[in-house]
Parts: structure tokens; C-alpha cells; sequence
């Protein structure tokens, strides 16, 4: 597999970093990669490497620069059962990525990849094929006549392979796909092409490049793009296993040292044995998965990303037991992945110890849910033979395997030594329908393509000149009028000291006047830097090419930015009594209050609540002084200024410092000292989703307000109580004491009653059929205390099926059939049939079930149903 002619083989990390410096050469801005943790309401992960650039590609935002080059850290989950199978599949991987924003074009693209891939990589040209979309002649014409790459190892394919569309709608365009041909040995034959049958293996695609250049309409129609953009990706594992002449992926210089180690940690070696080869890929590779997951702020969880972190570590658990290793080994294996990926992501370094707690403590939770699994197989196949039954239910195994994370083939295996079959065939149903839920997880969706009234605007006018930062109040001249509603209008004017909504803060609020016209502005949003306003007209009729007098609501902004500024504060605070891997995932910041969401691994302890609010007043009472600093992104970062949500910046930044206690690059609206915040109170602290918490807090007035109902909520309290400062604590807890001794008295009173009203229920049985059948209605019972009945009225009529229900904001339904019975009937077949008229479900054993229901209007006609149920099978 001989495909460099003449050239130093290349390590990963080389190919990496000469990715960049070729792109920095011709002109493009090295950007460091975004979180995995989108800034994207559409994603739950960052999937590719143009996802952090969806809003440029769209035109709602204006590119900080034309030309943008990176290396992008991704993860997709959709075929998750093929990693450690194939050679190339992964969850963890990074995208060497060009980009261009409205620049170069399909010339400019073309010919550098492939200097790129000839001249620095050292692949030789006659080892490469090309694709291009099936009509772009353009694309081919410049392979050819620029290039000089020869006409036969170009391969036109259709929109299934090189046609890529944001989705029904929007920015579209053709694709060319650079090819590497390994060899005749990895399929067809030596005068076999791309695309043959039989060759997937074979040619290998490195580099796709997106040539984005029109705009599809609702009515199919494609109409050319104001600006044409360019959107490359490279995978750098793909690449480097071509480069270094390796098979898969996982034997080159960047997943090798980790297959190794994983290898180590289970006392296990790579080589010939290709299940123990398969395992020790699959830990290689989620592992990689988890720390760069973990490192970005998600913890394991449930529900969304805390859920795909939680089901790849436990695979890969679980693969290091199908290796004979029981002991907790994956929290191990991450210092040998920090010192490989140490240089292109140095945070992993200082966030290491986190990393390895949050691994090492879902390891252990999963090593007891392993063990737990093994329990629950064997309890599923002891009902199944009570039920006669030798087939265990694909859903029954998929649940085993999606929620406790029980593999499949050991279900099988134990299933079999019980001489028990499994349905597969519904197993690998549940398994489609969850990979399909993954797909559509992980497309990338974009709402809209350009708006090509913005981009005109701008080409003609270039951005809204803000003087927000300066004054509350300005002239602006009225470049454009836009009518959304009776009455309400938008403006777009050459300069407005009105801040649009941004990030977490909300727009300001105020009044335009001039000739004659009134009108109050109630938003303020932004695209491409232009500043459009939603204003309300009270009077007069506004004129385009006019001046007008534009005056921001002074209360408002002033609320706003003590909101805004105590946000800063408050993510220091947490970051000092939380510790360092405290990571801002949302804010949100009005008038009114604020709004924090952070990543941690639990709820906070009234204690840490405490400790948090306390020194956020701390600092507001010493009246630091807070100061704006522009610079370029470089010295920001130098000088330990916090960039958040991997936003991408241009030259000169914004850095808000708030003394030497908070350093952050924002583009908001700050107080100039903190001491003018006056009181901060937390009001609550929750979580909003797995892993990540939310402070609502308020500040200034709003606080003392919320002071002062609490101070007279509890004068209230005293008052109604008889008590006074020093003994309000104990008086509740005086009275809370009473009142449980009063709930315990009261308890073994109801449960007296009701033993003495089931002791004569023994005798009111009716015989149906031949069959003692009792059937009892209670008032408001506890499923504990319709087992106890169950049970006694079992045990006092032999021979006997018992059918009992509570009635109280729901139905319950409880049934138990002696032992000699069930083989006549089934007290799980009972309660579901009364469960289904009543809109509820249950089951359970033979001899003893229960099911939960609504509709308690439903009980007679319920009860009704049972005893004909009864009548026709005995």
C-alpha cells in the first residue's frame, strides 16, 4: 500500500498543523475549534467541521473574514455498532476544514487541495480519482485544463453522492470528492474505477469540497446565490492513515498509543485475535469520545448529549468486561489521550482530574449495572418459564440493552444456557428505529438560505454604525422601511445607539421622533451586523432618507446591564466555589433578572448557594471598576480573558475586566463598576437538563423587592404561629413533629379499619361458573395495601380469582388468581383488560398483577368487562 512517492511520512499531528500554515499561506484565518456543545438549537452535537460557520453561510451573520481555516473535533453516533468493525468508522474524529465566505471559488479550491494533497502530503497524483456532480462542467474543466489531472479518473456521480443541500429549501450546491486508490488488493481489479462495484474499500475519499452557489425555492427552482461560498472537509484520521500506509485508522500514530494502552489496562494485546483487536478498537475510540465530551461540559445523562456521552462510555465499559477486565480501567486510559492531544487542545490538560472523576464514577455506576443486567435476564427468564414461554421478546432485550446497557450477545448467550431463544429479528427492529432517531439527530439543519435583501442592503450600505456604547441617544439617518403588521413597522437606520438582542441580552427598548413621527421601539434584532428595529407607530408617517432622534428607555438599559454584568460576576463565583470545570452554556439577561446556565455534575447544596451569593455581594460591595478593553483576539487570549460558547472573532475584540476578579470577551452592555448593581439575590437553582444547572437570580431593586416579600411571608409566619425571632425554627419544628406523630396515629388507625373490612370480605365472594370470584371497590387504597389484600383474601378462599380497585384521582386496579387457577387464567390478562377500557396499562405475574388507569368514570364499565371476561374462559 505504497502511495507517498519520495516524501517523509508524516505524523498526525504534522498533518494537522500543515493543514493550517498551507491555508495561512494563501490568506486564511486560522480559527481554533468549537465546542462539541453547538451554539445551534437544531444539533445536539457538533457533527462536522462547517457547523460552527452555519450563520456566515447563511448571511445572518457577517464573517469576521473572508478566508477561515480549522481543524474541527466532531462526533456522530449514527453508526455506532460499525466502529471498531470497519476501518474507518468512528464517533470521535477531526475535520481539517478551508473555508470561504463570499471570496474565492471553485478554482481557487480545487487547485490548492490538490497542491495540498501532492505537494504536502507526498500522495502520489497517479494513485488519485476525482468525483464531480453529474452536470458541473465548470468543476471538471478546472481539474483538467488547471490541474492537468487526467479526463479518466474523473467519475461523474448524481445528488445521492456529489449534491449537498442545507434541506428542502435554502443554500445548495455540487460536490467534488478527492479519492486515494490503496490498491487492487482491497477490491476489483486493475482496470476497475471509483464508483465500481465491489471497490468501496479500495478508493478512499479524503477531501470533499462543497461548492455552496445557489438557492433552492419551495418550487424546486435554483436561483444563483448574492455570494458563493466554499465549504471543505477533510477527515484528518482518514488522511493519516493513507499517508502513513496503514489499513484502518486505528494502527496510525494517533489511535495506535491508546489501542495499546487500552490493551494494557485489560491484559490484552492487538494482533491476531479479532474479537480481542475489535473490543480494544471500539475503547480506543470512545474513549476518545467521552474525555473531549466530558471536557466540553456534558455530563452523563438520560436524555440528549448527556445520553450519547453516558451509552459510548458504557460501551466501552462493556467491551473491556467482553476482555476479562472487571475492575474499573476506562478513567485510566485518559492520561494517555491528554498527552497524545495535548498540543491541538491544551484545555485538556487543566481540566485532566475532572475528566477522569466524571469517567471513573459512571464507570462504577455501570459495573453495578452490569452486574444488575445479568439479574435481570435471569428474573425475565424464570416469568417466561412460569408463563411456559421460550422465546424472550425483542423489546425486552432491546430494553436490557438500551437502558441498563446489557449487550446483546450476552442476553443470547445466558438465554441459551436456559435453553431459551431470542427474538433478534425484533431486537434489530428497535435497533433501526433508534439509529434512525440518531440520523435525524445529527443532521445539520439550516432553517433558511441567504437572505438576499440583507445581503444587498449590505453591499450597498456595509453595517449599522452602533453608539450604544458611547450614548442612550443619537440622530440616524432612515435607509429602509419594512411593514411586518398594522402598525408596526421595521427600520434600518445608518447609525442607532439601540443594542439588538444578543447572545444572552436582550435589545433595548425607547422612543424615535422627528417630523412629525412618534414611535416606540419594542425590538431590536441583527443580521450581518445590520441593526433592524421593530418600532410601534403612535403618530405621523416615517419617510426613508429622513433623520430621526433615536433615545434608548435610560431605566431599562441601566436594569439590563446590572443584570448583564452581575451574570459575569456570578460565573466567577461559580467557578471558584464549583471548581474550574464550570462551563457557561446560556444566559439569559432583561430588565427584570437573569438567567445562568452552567455545566455540574449535581444540584448545589444550599451551603454552596449560599457561598456563591455571598461572594458575588462580596465583590459588588467593594466597587470594582469595570473596564472595556479592545484588542486583538490573540492578547485577549494572552492576558486569560474567557471566550465563551467557542464563538469565532474577528481582529480587535471586546474584553469586559471587572477588577482583576473576572475577565470575559463580550460584545454586551456593561455598568462602569459593579458597586452599581447594589444587591444580588439568587431566587432559584434547578436543572434545566442532564448535567447542566440554571441560577434565576435578580439584582438592585428588584432583589430588595424580592427581599421584602420574603421578610413579610415570614412576619406572617410568626404572627400565625404566636412566635418571634429567637424561636420561630423551633416552634416549626415543634409543630412539624406533632403533625407527624398526628399522619402515624392516623395511619395505623385507617389500616386497623381496613384490615377489619377485608377480614369479612373472605365470605362475600360470588361463584361464576363453578369459580369463587371476589370483586371489591375501595376509596383512595395504596398499592401496598391492595397487595396485603391480595394476599389475605388468597390465602382465606382457596381456589379462588380477586379482582380489586381504588378509586381516587386515578384507578388502580390489583388482581390475584391462586396458583391452581392460573393455568385456567391470568391475572395479568385481568387487569389489562380493565386497564384498557379505562385508558391506562399494567401487568405483571400469573398469579398476581396490577395496572394504573384515568378515567375513573370507566370502574363499572370495567368491572363489567371482567366478570364476562371470566364467565368465557372458565
Amino acid at each position: 500500500m505504497h502511495i507517498i512517492g519520495g516524501f517523509k511520512l508524516l505524523t498526525g499531528n504534522e498533518i494537522r498543523s500543515k493543514f493550517i500554515e498551507f491555508f495561512e499561506k494563501y490568506g486564511h484565518k486560522h480559527f481554533e475549534s468549537a465546542s462539541l456543545i453547538p451554539d445551534d438549537p437544531t444539533l445536539l452535537l457538533t457533527v462536522a467541521g462547517m457547523v460552527p460557520f452555519k450563520p456566515y453561510f447563511l448571511g445572518q451573520k457577517e464573517a469576521p473574514y473572508p478566508r477561515v481555516t480549522t481543524y474541527q473535533k466532531s462526533i456522530r453516533t449514527n453508526d455506532l455498532e460499525n466502529v471498531g468493525k470497519t476501518a474507518r468508522h468512528h464517533t470521535f474524529f477531526e475535520m481539517l476544514g478551508n473555508f470561504s465566505f463570499g471570496d474565492y471559488f471553485k478554482k481557487e479550491a480545487i487547485e490548492w487541495s490538490l497542491e495540498f494533497v501532492t505537494e504536502v502530503l507526498g500522495i502520489e497524483k497517479n494513485k488519485l480519482w476525482v468525483s464531480i456532480f453529474t452536470t458541473d462542467d465548470e468543476a471538471e474543466e478546472i481539474w483538467i485544463k488547471n490541474c492537468n489531472f487526467p479526463k479518466e479518473r474523473i467519475v461523474r456521480f448524481g445528488e445521492e453522492d456529489n449534491w449537498w443541500s442545507a434541506g428542502p429549501t435554502g443554500s445548495c450546491g455540487p460536490c467534488s470528492e478527492i479519492y486515494v486508490d490503496i490498491g487492487v488488493e482491497f477490491g476489483g481489479n486493475e482496470n476497475s474505477r471509483l464508483g465500481d462495484t465491489g471497490t468501496d474499500n479500495r478508493f478512499i475519499e479524503i477531501w470533499n469540497l462543497v461548492f455552496t452557489e445557489y438557492n433552492k425555492l419551495e418550487d424546486g427552482s435554483l436561483t444563483p446565490l448574492p455570494k458563493k461560498n466554499i465549504d471543505t472537509g477533510a477527515g484528518l484520521e482518514r488522511i493519516t492513515a493513507v499517508v502513513q500506509g496503514k489499513r484502518n485508522n486505528f494502527e496510525t500514530d494517533l489511535l495506535f498509543p491508546i489501542v495499546s494502552e487500552a490493551g494494557r489496562l485489560t491484559n490484552n494485546v492487538y494482533g491476531k485475535d479479532e474479537k480481542v483487536n475489535f473490543s480494544l478498537k471500539v475503547i480506543s475510540d470512545h474513549s476518545r469520545a467521552v474525555i473531549f465530551l466530558i471536557n466540553d461540559g456534558v455530563l452523563p445523562s438520560n436524555e440528549g448529549r448527556g445520553y450519547i456521552l453516558r451509552r459510548i462510555l458504557r460501551r466501552a465499559v462493556r467491551h473491556g468486561r467482553l476482555l476479562g477486565q472487571k475492575e474499573l480501567f476506562l478513567y485510566k486510559i485518559v492520561d494517555k489521550i491528554v498527552e497524545i492531544m495535548k498540543n491541538p487542545y491544551p484545555d485538556l490538560v487543566n481540566n485532566i482530574e475532572h475528566i477522569k472523576k466524571i469517567v471513573k464514577i459512571e464507570e462504577e455506576k455501570f459495573s453495578k449495572t452490569l452486574d444488575q443486567g445479568i439479574y435481570l435476564v435471569e428474573q425475565e427468564l424464570k416469568k417466561l418459564k412460569e408463563e411456559n414461554s421460550f422465546k424472550i421478546p425483542g423489546d425486552i432485550v432491546f430494553k436490557l440493552y438500551d437502558t441498563y446497557g446489557f449487550p446483546y450477545e450476552l442476553t443470547e448467550e445466558i438465554s441459551r444456557e436456559s435453553g431459551m431463544i431470542v427474538s433478534k429479528e425484533e431486537f434489530e427492529k428497535n435497533m433501526e428505529n433508534q439509529k434512525l432517531k440518531a440520523r435525524i439527530a445529527r443532521e445539520i439543519i439550516m432553517e433558511k438560505g441567504q437572505d438576499t435583501f440583507l445581503e444587498a442592503f449590505y453591499d450597498a450600505n456595509g453595517a449599522t454604525k452602533f453608539s450604544g456604547y458611547e450614548t442612550l441617544t443619537d440622530t440616524g439617518k432612515l435607509l429602509n422601511i419594512r411593514k411586518l403588521d398594522d402598525n408596526i413597522v421595521q427600520f434600518i437606520f445608518d447609525t442607532t445607539p439601540f443594542y439588538a438582542e444578543s447572545g444572552g441580552q436582550t435589545s433595548d427598548s425607547g422612543k424615535i421622533t422627528g417630523e412629525g413621527f412618534v414611535g416606540n421601539v419594542i425590538d431590536v434584532q441583527k443580521q450581518k451586523g445590520i441593526f433592524m428595529h421593530k418600532v410601534q407607530i403612535e403618530s405621523g408617517i416615517p419617510e426613508e432618507g429622513h433623520e430621526y432622534l433615536l433615545e434608548v428607555d435610560e431605566m431599562a438599559r441601566l436594569a439590563t446591564m446590572k443584570n448583564h454584568t452581575a451574570t459575569h460576576v456570578l460565573y466567577r463565583a461559580l467557578k471558584i466555589i464549583l471548581g474550574n470545570h464550570v462551563q457557561q452554556s446560556g444566559f439569559y439577561a432583561d430588565s427584570e433578572r437573569l438567567r445562568f446556565d452552567f455545566n455540574h455534575y449535581e444540584a448545589l447544596t444550599e451551603d454552596d448557594l449560599e457561598k456563591v451569593e455571598l461572594l458575588v455581594n462580596i465583590k459588588i460591595a467593594q466597587g470594582l471598576e469595570v473596564k472595556v478593553d479592545n484588542m486583538t483576539i490573540e492578547e485577549a487570549r494572552k492576558n486569560g480573558a474567557e471566550a465563551l460558547f467557542g464563538d469565532k472573532y474577528g481582529d480587535i475584540v471586546r474584553v469586559v475586566n471587572i477588577g482583576d476578579f473576572s475577565k470575559e470577551l463580550c460584545g454586551g452592555t456593561h455598568l462602569d463598576n459593579i458597586g452599581k448593581i447594589g444587591l444580588f439575590k439568587i431566587e432559584s437553582e434547578n436543572g434545566v437538563s442532564s448535567g447542566i444547572r440554571r441560577i434565576e437570580a435578580f439584582t438592585g431593586l428588584n432583589a430588595y423587592h424580592d427581599v421584602a416579600i420574603e421578610r413579610r411571608l415570614l412576619e406572617e409566619i410568626k404572627k400565625s404561629i404566636k412566635a418571634n425571632n429567637k424561636n420561630t425554627k423551633e416552634k416549626i419544628e415543634e409543630m412539624i413533629t406533632r403533625l407527624k406523630a398526628n399522619e402515624k396515629e392516623i395511619a395505623i388507625l385507617k389500616n386497623k379499619l381496613f384490615n377489619q373490612e377485608i377480614e369479612i370480605l373472605h365470605e362475600k365472594y360470588e361463584i361464576i361458573n363453578g369459580t369463587k370470584v371476589l370483586i371489591k371497590v375501595f376509596n383512595d387504597k395504596s398499592i401496598e395495601e391492595m397487595r396485603y389484600a391480595i394476599d389475605y383474601l388468597k390465602d382465606k378462599i382457596p381456589s379462588s380469582i380477586i379482582f380489586l380497585v381504588s378509586k381516587g384521582e386515578k384507578v388502580l386496579f390489583v388482581s390475584g388468581v391462586t396458583k391452581d387457577m392460573i393455568s385456567k387464567i391470568k391475572a395479568g390478562d385481568l387487569v389489562r383488560k380493565a386497564a384498557e377500557i379505562a385508558g391506562g396499562n399494567g401487568g405483571g405475574r400469573p398469579d398476581f398483577a396490577q395496572a394504573g388507569a384515568k378515567d375513573i368514570t370507566k370502574i363499572k364499565e370495567s368491572i363489567d368487562a371482567i366478570r364476562t371476561m371470566i364467565k368465557s374462559i372458565l
